[in-house]
């Protein structure tokens, strides 16, 4: 089991960047995959972007394909999701999940952070 902790959320200009993080607990985390996913007031959940147990493969939602980046830091149980280029419209809660699979369909994903807001400004 993993429990998953998120940071790095809070209220950015439009145009800006911001670095979100999500920390595991646990000594498998190296063996999960894991996604970000995002939702906005309102709105249904939303794919972000996924990344591989190694980090060797990963993929992005269409709205957020060259601002986002995923990586991984495998000695530090991290995960993290730069956002460059961010407009009012990447305003939402974003959530960490893990799983065995970089899936785009959150119902694949079996452990989920609590989430950390991200507010952009016009």
């Amino acid at each position: 089991q993993v429990q998953l902790v998120e940071s790095g959320g809070g209220l950015v200009q439009a145009g800006n960047s911001l670095r979100l993080s999500c920390a595991a607990s646990g000594r498998t985390f190296s063996s999960y995959a894991m996604g970000w996913f995002r939702q906005a007031p309102g709105k249904e959940r939303e794919f972000v972007a996924a990344i591989s147990w190694d980090g060797g493969y990963t993929n992005y939602g269409d709205s957020v394909k060259g601002r986002f980046t995923i990586s991984r830091d495998n000695s530090k149980n991290t995960v993290y999701l730069q956002m460059n280029s961010l407009k009012p419209e990447d305003t939402a809660v974003y959530y960490c999940a893990a799983d065995r699979f970089a899936a785009r369909e959150g119902s694949n994903y079996s452990y989920w952070g609590k989430g950390t807001l991200v507010t952009v400004s016009s």
